[in-house]
């Protein structure tokens, strides 16, 4: 009887974990964040179309609970996508990473696709990326800019 009890707290245990780790989506198109779950509820603000934000998970909804800019809102689900399989895989699309100087002359890894923030990483850009630039000014200047810092 003890060892059923234990199974099944072992089991709810690894659903709770699963259920509580983070989706990564992206917006589909611009997308009014709302107050609450309903089209008539006001709008916080405007996800701009290549946004990624983090869930909490996955489901069949209508509207899916999202943090952004500050801001806790809701979203319609169906503009909201999986990043590529390239791009959720835990390595760059290809493999050969690419860099550049910046404006102090520094060799720095540019903007690339991972599914979780590599060590390094300084921002999550709007497009997907992680940007690894060394100071605030211009960083994901052409990813649609910084979607977080981390």
């Amino acid at each position: 009887m003890k060892r059923l009890i234990l199974s099944i707290f072992l089991n709810l245990a690894v659903i709770s974990l699963v259920c509580s780790q983070e989706v990564i989506k992206v917006t589909t198109s611009n997308l009014n964040l709302r107050l609450t779950p309903d089209s008539t509820s006001e709008i916080l603000t405007v996800l701009p179309k290549g946004t990624t934000v983090k869930i909490k998970q996955d489901c069949d909804c209508t509207w899916i609970p999202v943090l952004y800019d500050g801001n806790v809102g809701y979203v319609k689900a169906k503009f909201l996508k999986t990043p590529s399989k390239e791009s959720s895989i835990g390595y760059a699309k290809s493999t050969q990473v690419k860099h550049y100087k910046n404006s102090k002359g520094d060799k720095v890894q540019s903007p690339t696709y991972y599914n979780a923030a590599p060590a390094g990483a300084t921002a999550l850009c709007r497009d997907g990326t992680y940007s690894f630039s060394r100071s605030r000014r211009g960083t994901c200047s052409h990813h649609g800019g910084v979607a977080e810092w981390l």
